[in-house]
């Protein structure tokens, strides 16, 4: 922290003697000699000047000379459009700069960019032109091989990347049309000329099963395979736990301890406590401590940060840790004696933490559980279940009154609570999905969840007051515009919320999604409430939860699949053990700022890849049902159609181009397509039916063409539907 405080303050120093009216152009010799920058400080006098070249304050001659920047200069990330266009997203903007197809100097996806800012109409998106590539975002394509007799080129599967890669006969790989491959760029072409390249791996047949997935995997550069020092410490560090390991730890393995999971989940890496005394609960959330196997600096420890988290596709999940961590010694598996970091809290009636301790412990469980188990304890009242697990029923009743207080309190300082329910993909054995259904919360994941958040809570909270060094989970206020956007569109359902100065506070939110529960309007307002809000992400300054309203939050719960969480273990346990020393400080001070942007990062793209995979079998599933006819929901509207989700969660589009022959206008206050003549309207939240007319894999695109519309006959809607 101190070395880069003292960085930027040297950047100012280089910066305002720059901006200086007397300064004239010098190379970096010459600044040297004037600062009277020794030899052997030269080298940060170089970091300083290449940052500040950067950043675009200033600018290097072709003679060597570093002069005050001209033009604006940003630097940020260019996200191509298939159509030629693209924007440049630059931190710290608040909306991505448009650049033009003349504009683009040749940039590609994701390519990193210096651009300077054009001259806009008041009121209107700023527009910006390439002037630099910095750096190359993408060095591997992959797409489909097409042979020619002399050569061959790949297509991108993603249509971001807008050119063909040219690959010379010899670097093919003996690829033959239709496979898919990894391409490695060589050369990036220039405006008349396609990138060329060379095939560095064959996927598989597109028509082979797993193909798609595993595409995908490459595009997102997944890390699939771990390499053999990671697996073979993982099998060396994954022995017995033994009375050695137990010494000095609270030994809580008399305590009745259960794990509630999904029926297929192997990585049980959370288990539960829970008993009353007097009007208290005592609640012990137990998780496995992994960095007792995983240490810092340790092969293992480096290929879980690269990761940065399990990645969990449709047909296989990517794990951040081997199996013989994550499924064997890491995994709180009954009757098996296991290490342990607890949050052993005492609750009171009101749902308030009124004492807690966090401790190294040993714990063993004694019933692995399922979330259906549990929900037909619970609600179902099954007789065999309640039979077969008797000792333990006592204790889920008493989980279903705390999980309530918790949820009841968070609700009063307004907790935002989104139930969208996830997408459960079936798949045979081939990987064809043969099955799509909505997957909703039930009792006992809720009863989880809500142990989950107050645990990261009381953790949060307690490493805040104590000043150390922490990797947090923060989520932003929404952005202003949004909310007001959203507070005059909810007028014309009747409904208002109060929006201060410059901000809302979440109970308004919570309220509203309160207010519309169970009503028609009610999957489309919270669609909305959800698009106005902002990404979560890890920081190392606890700036609060908006989403949860809480002031302190962090992820504890998952050390097996999150890497903040291991990160935040370990600065648990030296400051447990008094290890917390100034060299340790400074260590966590320096690191923690790129674990927890890295992690970000890592985390989007999970996310990005679990999406794209999940649309890839829909429309693979929905290729199958061209020409039926199924009910739906308008859950978008744009300029160029609107997009229709059916109750299997499968989204698509209903192009502007395929309603009737009226003209429609997109009003974006209202979110509905107007028809100028006959004055339709089509608005999210409208129930209607649609027809499957074709489906594209590559594009992960569905269309569908309207049937009937809520509110209107069918044959004003679609004059030929009698035909269905």
């Amino acid at each position: 922290m101190k070395n880069r405080q003292q960085f930027e303050k040297r950047k100012k120093t280089i910066y305002d003697l720059i901006c200086d009216d007397l300064y004239v152009p010098m190379k970096l010799k010459e600044m040297a000699v004037l600062l009277s920058v020794s030899k052997e400080e030269r080298e940060e006098l170089q970091e300083v000047l290449d940052e500040l070249v950067l950043e675009g304050k200033i600018e290097l001659s072709k003679r060597g000379k570093y002069a005050r920047s001209k033009k604006k200069i940003l630097t940020g990330t260019f996200i191509a459009h298939q159509k030629g266009f693209g924007f440049v997203a630059v931190e710290g903007e608040e909306e991505d700069i448009f650049i033009s197809p003349e504009d683009t100097g040749g940039a590609l996806h994701q390519d990193i960019v210096q651009i300077s800012l054009l001259p806009v109409s008041a009121g209107k998106r700023k527009e910006g032109k390439v002037e630099k590539i910095i750096e190359r975002g993408m060095t591997k394509i992959v797409g489909t091989y097409e042979y020619s007799k002399n050569f061959g080129f790949v297509v991108p599967d993603n249509p971001k990347y807008g050119k063909d890669i040219f690959i010379p006969r010899e670097r093919s790989m003996g690829a033959v049309s239709g496979h898919k491959v990894v391409a490695e760029i060589t050369d990036y072409g220039k405006k008349d000329k396609n990138p060329e390249g060379k095939i560095v791996e064959i996927i598989g047949h597109i028509n082979d099963p797993g193909t798609d997935i595993m595409s995908l995997v490459r595009a997102y550069d997944l890390p699939v395979e771990f390499p053999e020092k990671v697996l073979n410490q993982a099998v060396r560090v994954a022995k017995d736990v033994s009375s050695a390991d137990m010494a000095g730890r609270m030994d809580v393995r008399d305590w009745q301890t259960v794990t509630i999971d999904g029926e297929d989940a192997k990585d049980l890496d959370d288990a539960i406590t829970l008993t009353k005394e007097g009007e208290n609960y005592k609640l012990g959330v137990h998780i496995a401590d992994v960095t007792n196997y995983v240490q810092e600096h340790s092969a293992l420890d480096v290929e879980a940060l690269k990761r940065g988290t399990s990645v969990y596709l449709v047909d296989r999940v990517i794990p951040m840790l081997p199996h013989a961590l994550s499924n064997g010694i890491c995994s709180l598996n009954q009757g098996e004696d296991r290490l342990a970091l607890s949050c052993i809290m005492t609750i009171d009636g009101k749902g308030r933490v009124i004492d807690h301790k966090i401790a190294e412990t040993v714990v063993r469980v004694d019933a692995r559980m399922s979330y259906t188990n549990v929900k037909k304890i619970l609600v179902d009242k099954d007789a065999a279940l309640l039979e077969e697990y008797q000792d333990f029923v006592p204790m889920f009743l008493m989980m279903e009154e705390l999980a309530a207080l918790l949820r009841k309190k968070r609700m009063q300082r307004g907790s935002i609570d989104f139930d969208f329910p996830e997408t459960k993909i079936i798949l045979d054995k081939e990987g064809h999905p043969i099955e799509i259904k909505p997957y909703e919360r039930n009792v006992a994941t809720k009863i989880i969840e809500d142990f989950m958040l107050i645990a990261n809570e009381t953790v949060a909270e307690d490493f805040f007051w104590q000043q150390v060094p922490f990797v947090y989970r923060t989520h932003d206020n929404p952005d202003t515009e949004k909310i007001r956007k959203l507070s005059a569109f909810i007028n014309n359902f009747g409904y208002s919320m109060h929006i201060g100065q410059d901000e809302v506070h979440p109970k308004e939110l919570q309220k509203l999604l309160q207010k519309i529960d169970g009503s028609p309007e009610e999957p489309l307002i919270s669609r909305l409430t959800l698009r106005s809000m902002k990404q979560a992400k890890y920081t190392t300054i606890s700036t609060g939860h908006f989403g949860l309203a809480t002031n302190y939050y962090c992820h504890f719960t998952s050390p097996i699949r999150r890497y903040p969480d291991l990160q935040i273990h370990r600065i648990i346990k030296e400051s447990l053990r008094g290890k917390m020393n100034d060299k340790r400080l400074s260590h966590y001070d320096k690191i923690l700022p790129q674990v927890a942007k890295h992690s970000s990062e890592m985390e989007r793209r999970a996310d990005e890849a679990e999406r794209e995979t999940e649309k890839m079998k829909k429309v693979e599933y929905m290729s199958g049902h061209i020409g039926e006819v199924f009910e739906g929901v308008i859950s978008g509207v744009t300029s160029w159609g609107m997009y229709v989700e059916l109750p299997n969660t499968v989204e698509g589009l209903v192009h502007i181009t395929s309603l009737d022959d009226d003209y429609y206008v997109y009003h974006e206050s209202s979110y509905e397509l107007v028809g100028e003549s006959k004055n339709r309207h089509y608005k999210l939240g409208q129930r209607v039916k649609v027809r499957v007319e074709s489906t594209d894999k590559l594009l992960r695109m569905i269309d569908f063409k309207l049937v009937s519309c809520e509110g209107f006959k069918e044959s004003d809607v679609l004059p030929q539907a009698e035909e269905d």
